[in-house]
C-alpha cells in the first residue's frame, strides 16, 4: 500500500525508474543523493522521504544495481561507490513500518553481505592494478564501500556479528596489500569501538582467525601504519575482553608473543600502546586483571544475591504485614477482653458489696423488730440463741471447708498410691515373665550325681523295661528322619509357645489399659469441680473409639432434641442414622467417656 503524501520527486524518479531501460537505472538512482542532501539531517522531513523510498522499492534497485557486474553499470565503480553511500544513508534511521520483519531479516543483512563483496572486488581489481593512478582511485573507492558499511552498522549494530563471522570480511583482512589492509583494520577497529560486546559471540574459530591475522600482521609486517593499527586493535580488543586476554595469555597458540613483541623497535610512534599490551600480557598485569575478573564476577554474584534476598522479603511482606496486623489486632481484643472481665469482676464486687450491706441492715432491722415484740426478760435469752445458732452456722461451714480441703489432699495422695500399686503391680508381671522365659530358655545342665544305690535301682528298672518292651532293629536313616520330625515337632511347638506368650501379653496389656480407663472414668470429678486440665486426660488416641463416642453422643442428642411423639415405641439407646459430614470432623476433642453433672 503505497503512502499518501508522497514527495513528488520521489514518485517522478520511480516513475523513471520503472520506465526506463535497465542499464540507465544505476545513473537514475543516483539522483536520489541529491535529495538527501538538500534535507536536513534528523528531520521528520528527511525520515518521511527514506520511507517513500523503501516503499517504491527504490532501496531494492540499489542492492540489485550492487550485485551486478561493475562493466556493465554506466559510470562503473563512481557509480557504485555512489550508490553505497545512497545505500547506507537511506537504511540508516528508516522505519520501514508494517514490513519490519523482512527489512531487518533480509534486506540489511543482504546489504551488509554486499558491501563486503564489493570491497572483495575492489581488492582484486586493486591488486591487479599496474598504474599507480589506477590504485588510487581504486582504493578511494574501497575507502567510501567501507565507509558506507561502518555507516550502516552504526545506525544497525545488530549486523556486526554477522559481519565479522562473513568469509569474505576474513578474507578482506588477510589481504597482503598494506593500503587495503590498513583500511579494514581501521574498519575493525571502528566497529569494536561501536559495539566491542558481539566479538565473544562469533564462533570461536572466527576469533581464533581474526587474532592470528591481527597478530601476524604485528609482527611481521615491515609498515608502521599497519603495525601500530593491529597493536590499537589488540590492546582494545584485550582491554575489553577478559576472556581474549586470557587467550593471548595462556594459550598455546600465542606463546612468546610477548618475548616476540619486546623485540620490536622502541621508537615507533606507537611505543605507548605496544608497552601498554606487554605490561597487560606479562604475569603481574595477568595477576591484575585477575584479579579485577574476580572482583567484578564476586560484585555480580552479591548484586544477584542481594536481589535474590530483596525479592524474597519484598514477596513476603504482604504477609508479614497481614500477620503484624492479625496479631496486633489479637492483642487489642486480649486487651479489651480484660478490661471488661475486669469492669465485670468489680461490677460483681459492688453488687456483691450492696448485697451484705442490705441482708446487714435487714438483719439488723429484723433484730430491732424483735427486741420490740419480745418481753423485756426474755431478751437476754433471745440472744443467747441467736448467737449459739450464729456459732453453729460459722462452726458447720468451716468444718465443711476443712474436710473437703482433707478430702482433695487425700484423693491426690490415693491416686498417687493407686497409680504407684498398678505401676508396681505391672513391673512385677513383667519380672515374673522375664524369669520364666530364662526358666524355658535354660540350657539342660545334666543331672545330679547319683550314689550306687540310685544307680542299680535305675539299672534294674531299665533293665525291667526292656524285657517286657523288646526294642526293634531300626536303620539309621529311620532314626535319622525320626530324629527330624522329632526336632521340626519341637521347633513348632517352641514357636506356637512364643506366639501363646506374645497373644496373653497383648491381652494382659489392653486388659490393663481398660482397667485404668474404668478407673479414670470412675476417679473423674464433676463438671463444677473440674479444671482446663482435667479433660485433656480423658482424649483418645483411637479414631474407632473416638468416632464409636461421637456417634453415641450425637444419637442422645438427636434422641433428647426428637419430638415426644417419635419417641412412642422407640429406645434411647436405639441407634439413630447420623449423617457422615458429622463425623467426619475433626476428632482430637472426643472424649472416651464422661461424668454426669449433678
Amino acid at each position: 500500500m503505497k503512502p499518501t503524501g508522497t514527495d513528488p520527486r520521489i514518485l517522478s524518479l520511480a516513475a523513471e525508474v520503472a520506465k526506463s531501460p535497465e542499464q540507465n537505472v544505476p545513473i537514475i538512482l543516483l539522483k536520489l543523493k541529491e535529495i538527501i542532501n538538500n534535507t536536513p539531517l534528523g528531520s521528520s522531513e528527511l525520515k518521511k522521504i527514506k520511507q517513500d523510498i523503501y516503499c517504491y522499492d527504490l532501496i531494492q534497485y540499489c542492492l540489485l544495481v550492487l550485485s551486478q557486474d561493475c562493466s556493465r553499470i554506466q559510470g562503473g565503480w563512481t557509480t557504485i561507490s555512489q550508490l553505497t553511500q545512497i545505500l547506507s544513508h537511506c537504511c540508516v534511521g528508516l522505519e520501514p513500518g508494517e514490513d519490519a520483519e523482512e527489512f531487518y531479516n533480509e534486506l540489511l543483512p543482504s546489504a551488509a553481505e554486499n558491501f563486503l563483496i564489493l570491497g572483495r572486488r575492489l581488492q582484486t581489481y586493486f591488486i591487479n592494478a599496474a598504474k599507480g593512478e589506477e590504485k588510487d582511485e581504486l582504493l578511494h573507492f574501497f575507502q567510501v564501500v567501507s565507509d558506507s558499511l561502518f555507516w550502516l552498522l552504526g545506525g544497525h549494530a545488530q549486523l556486526i556479528q554477522n559481519v565479522l563471522q562473513s568469509d569474505h570480511f576474513l578474507h578482506l583482512l588477510q589481504t597482503d596489500s598494506v593500503q587495503i589492509g590498513s583500511t579494514v583494520m581501521t574498519t575493525l577497529q571502528n566497529i569494536l569501538q561501536l559495539k566491542s560486546g558481539d566479538l565473544l559471540r562469533i564462533e570461536g574459530k572466527i576469533l581464533h582467525s581474526i587474532l592470528d591475522e591481527i597478530v601476524f600482521k604485528l609482527l611481521s609486517t615491515p609498515s608502521p601504519a599497519i603495525r601500530s593499527t593491529a597493536t590499537k586493535l589488540l590492546l582494545l580488543m584485550a582491554e575489553s575482553h577478559q576472556e581474549i586476554l586470557i587467550l593471548l595469555r595462556l594459550s598455546a597458540c600465542y606463546k612468546g608473543l610477548r618475548r616476540l613483541l619486546n623485540k620490536q623497535e622502541p621508537g615507533t610512534e606507537f611505543s605507548q600502546e605496544l608497552r601498554q599490551l606487554i605490561d597487560l600480557l606479562s604475569p603481574k598485569g595477568y595477576q591484575e586483571v585477575e584479579e579485577q575478573t574476580l572482583h567484578q564476577a564476586a560484585c555480580l554474584i552479591q548484586a544477584y544475591w542481594k536481589g535474590f534476598q530483596t525479592r524474597k522479603r519484598l514477596k513476603k511482606l504482604p504477609s508479614a504485614v497481614i500477620t503484624l496486623q492479625r496479631s496486633f489486632r489479637a492483642k487489642q481484643a486480649k486487651l479489651l477482653l480484660n478490661r471488661n472481665r475486669q469492669k465485670e469482676e468489680k461490677e460483681c464486687r459492688l453488687q456483691l458489696q450492696l448485697q451484705r450491706q442490705r441482708a446487714m441492715r435487714l438483719s439488723r432491722e429484723l433484730r430491732l423488730n424483735m427486741l420490740e415484740i419480745v418481753h423485756p426478760g426474755q431478751v437476754e435469752k433471745h440472744n443467747q440463741e441467736l448467737e449459739d445458732k450464729s456459732a453453729l452456722i460459722i462452726q458447720k461451714y468451716w468444718r465443711g471447708y476443712r474436710e473437703r480441703k482433707k478430702f482433695h489432699q487425700r484423693r491426690l495422695s490415693l491416686m498417687e498410691h493407686k497409680a504407684a500399686v498398678i505401676l508396681q503391680r505391672a513391673t512385677l508381671k513383667f519380672l515374673e515373665k522375664c524369669r520364666k522365659k530364662k526358666k524355658t530358655f535354660v540350657l539342660w545342665q545334666g543331672l545330679p550325681e547319683l550314689t550306687d544305690a540310685r544307680r542299680i535301682e535305675l539299672k534294674k528298672q531299665v533293665d525291667d523295661y526292656i524285657g517286657i518292651h523288646p526294642s526293634t532293629q531300626m536303620s539309621d536313616v529311620t532314626s535319622r528322619e525320626l530324629h527330624s520330625q522329632a526336632q521340626e515337632r519341637l521347633q513348632h511347638y517352641f514357636m506356637g509357645r512364643a506366639l501363646e506368650e506374645r497373644a496373653h501379653q497383648h491381652r494382659e496389656a489392653l486388659m490393663a489399659q481398660i482397667n485404668t480407663n474404668i478407673e479414670q472414668l470412675m476417679k473423674a470429678p464433676n463438671l463444677k469441680e473440674a479444671d482446663e486440665k482435667e479433660p485433656e486426660l480423658f482424649l483418645s488416641r483411637s479414631r474407632p473409639v473416638a468416632t464409636k463416642a461421637k456417634q453415641a453422643h450425637l444419637t442422645t442428642l438427636k434422641h433428647i432434641q426428637a419430638p415426644w411423639w417419635k419417641k412412642l415405641g422407640e429406645e434411647a439407646e436405639d441407634e439413630i442414622a447420623v449423617p457422615k459430614d458429622e463425623l467426619s470432623v475433626e476428632l482430637e476433642t472426643l472424649f472416651i467417656g464422661g461424668t454426669k453433672s449433678p
